[in-house]
């Protein structure tokens, strides 16, 4: 559904007595709706707005979750390429190259991209064990479990939903927490 709908899509419901699993991915998905809730019904101006000294817009925190979304489940689970812009950035050009890329989109790019890269990493995890341990390894030589990602990325989109609940408040007043 598009963020400038007239319907404003209700987040995912979080069962309170679920198995291990469900709840993660539960949660993660609620996250994902709560920062796409954050920019619904806002223009491209709009998603522009930043909070000075922070360069953080809405759209650029978006496009960043996107890319979040390719280096966790796509890059170290299971070391596959990035796909589309993400596979050309310059980062020594630019460390903010994913938030940058996301300025440029429309809104409808913006979220069109985003619900592509969440859809990527539901369909690389459906069928693996919390267990399963990432292709890649961190600095010291360790892997991640899936499980160990789920919970990251939780609090990865906590954190930026709350970003996003001051940007969104400062835009027009609303005030979207839940």
């Amino acid at each position: 559904m598009s963020p400038s709908a007239d319907h404003r899509p209700a987040p995912p419901p979080i069962p309170l007595a679920a198995g291990e699993r469900e709840t993660l991915e539960t949660f993660l998905d609620f996250y994902r709706a709560a920062l796409l809730d954050r920019a619904w019904g806002l223009t491209h101006d709009q998603l522009q707005i930043a909070l000075p000294p922070s360069s953080l817009t809405l759209s650029r925190l978006i496009g960043h979750m996107a890319y979040v979304e390719q280096v966790w489940f796509r890059e170290r689970l299971l070391g596959h390429e990035f796909d589309g812009d993400y596979a050309d950035f310059d980062w020594d050009a630019d460390v903010d190259a994913e938030m940058t890329l996301a300025q440029t989109w429309t809104v409808e790019e913006l979220f069109t991209r985003f619900r592509h890269s969440v859809e990527d990493s539901r369909r690389r995890a459906v069928d693996l064990s919390l267990d399963a341990l990432s292709v890649t390894t961190n600095s010291d030589g360790e892997r991640w479990s899936l499980r160990w990602i789920l919970v990251h990325m939780i609090e990865e989109y906590a954190r930026h939903c709350g970003h996003a609940d001051l940007i969104r408040e400062a835009i027009d007043g609303d005030n979207l927490s839940s």
